[in-house]
């Protein structure tokens, strides 16, 4: 097995080694060091950083039929330098709720993956909780509810009584349970008060989904986690008052994690002013009081992991002038850890944070540690190579995207990433990237590294 060094300024989740190396041979960190490196072929020099490799939490490949599939997910993550993605189970057409759906699934992705990938799974609320062991056999990584009924059967609402039923089940064996965080009666509501006043413009969609809606649901969520003893995850969340809500849940004694998409650490609703359709999500972007509230609760630890709630929709799905008629969701694989590295660097943070939200935590999320998320003796050799190499994002001509649309475009990312390496081997160079499908593996949780 021949030696791989990884030299340079070693970011970890709880400090950094300025003058740092890593050594790994067979897909694996063997050592972790200070000072002159090693033998072997070198990677990297001085005024790099060296980082564990992305885990995007939260990724829908399959949202829209014949559109993205892993094919293109998967060749955004690794030209960004996200080396395991976790999908989510609301495929277009196929509700992930049956370990013979899952099996399935996981069996196309890996012929078509370029980086590693984990799967949630969800349930048929006709079936409630009876599959949720057969789920786990499988190797579901997590569990997917939302507390809005986006459609009956595509997305469904899973009821507070029913959603307890599970959580209890999956508590049984140790996983998490994450939640879609919107009061469905709320929303409906203030849907039809929108709609009724006519308005039709990019504003209406933020007053139809207000944040008492997100703060409503979020406090069910974590109350039923409090009463079944399971894992509750917020899997995103555009108000600070969430965040409080974790954090004083967690300081019960409760496991209350909660997930900030990078939209709502970069974007807010002038953003949504300019881009219309182009940045409608769920929940909706907030104000930028709103927006700083999030990096300081980030800054203190709040925030568990940050992610993208990936989606390439077709342009035509997000240009209706009727903005409650545009789909919702945008992407982001590409851009998620050079748009947190901008936002780190332009408030001074330590890039600890970047280490902490995007591999450690989520890979403790998934149960993947021990394999996965750090830059440790014996994980995978999931290792980025990052330079200060400003430049301008344009998704388009990057030609690693299904769409060429971005709410990112245009932005400049102080930070670019050089080399992504997943397993020790060269996934994505400047922005190119060599991967070929059927490289990513999929990940059940527990796994431990060789």
């Amino acid at each position: 097995m021949s030696n791989k060094v990884f030299v340079g300024t070693v970011v970890l989740p709880d400090r950094i080694i300025e003058h740092g190396w890593v050594l790994a041979s067979g897909g694996l960190i063997r050592h972790v060091g200070e000072g002159p490196p090693p033998a072997g072929e070198r990677h990297g020099g001085a005024g790099m950083l060296v980082l564990p490799g992305v885990i995007d939490a939260q990724v829908h490949s399959r949202s829209q039929k014949d559109q993205e599939d892993f094919i293109w997910s998967t060749r955004s993550a690794a030209a960004g330098g996200v080396t395991t993605i976790v999908d989510m189970p609301y495929d277009d057409g196929d509700l992930i709720c049956t370990a013979e759906q899952l099996t399935r699934k996981a069996e196309e992705a890996a012929a078509q993956a370029r980086v590693d990938f984990a799967l949630y799974a969800t349930i048929d609320p006709v079936e409630g909780s009876t599959r949720i062991d057969e789920l786990v056999e499988a190797g579901a990584a997590a569990f997917k509810f939302s507390t809005f009924g986006t459609h009956p059967q595509r997305f469904p609402r899973i009821a507070p009584h029913l959603m307890h039923d599970c959580f209890a089940a999956i508590a049984r064996h140790g996983l998490m349970a994450g939640v879609h965080n919107e009061d469905d009666e709320t929303v409906r509501a203030m849907t039809e008060r929108v709609r009724a006043s006519g308005e039709t413009g990019y504003a209406a969609h933020g007053k139809a989904r207000p944040p008492i809606s997100e703060a409503l649901a979020t406090a069910q969520v974590y109350e039923i986690g409090a009463s079944t003893g399971c894992a509750a995850h917020i899997v995103h969340c555009s108000i600070g008052r969430g965040y409080e809500l974790a954090a004083a849940y967690r300081a019960q004694g409760h496991t209350a994690t909660i997930e900030a998409c990078i939209h709502y650490l970069m974007l807010d609703e002038d953003d949504v002013a300019r881009l219309v359709g182009l940045a409608k999500v769920n929940p909706p972007l907030r104000t930028v009081r709103e927006r700083e509230a999030l990096w300081r609760h980030l800054a203190v630890g709040n925030i568990t992991v940050v992610s993208t709630d990936h989606v390439s929709w077709s342009l035509d799905r997000k240009s209706d002038p009727d903005m409650l008629a545009n789909a919702s969701g945008m992407p982001g694989l590409e851009a998620l850890l050079p748009l947190l590295m901008k936002g780190l660097d332009e408030r001074g943070l330590p890039f600890s944070h970047a280490a902490r939200l995007l591999a450690h935590n989520p890979a403790g999320l998934f149960r993947l540690g021990g394999a996965k998320g750090a830059i440790a003796v014996g994980t995978d050799a999931d290792i980025l190579l990052m330079s200060r190499s400003p430049y301008r994002y344009d998704p388009a001509a990057s030609g690693n995207n299904v769409v060429g649309w971005s709410p990112y475009a245009g932005m400049e990312m102080p930070w670019r990433v050089d080399a992504a390496y997943l397993r020790g081997e060269l996934i994505s160079a400047d922005g190119k990237v060599v991967a070929e499908p059927g490289t990513g593996r999929f990940q059940r949780p527990g796994r431990r590294a060789a």
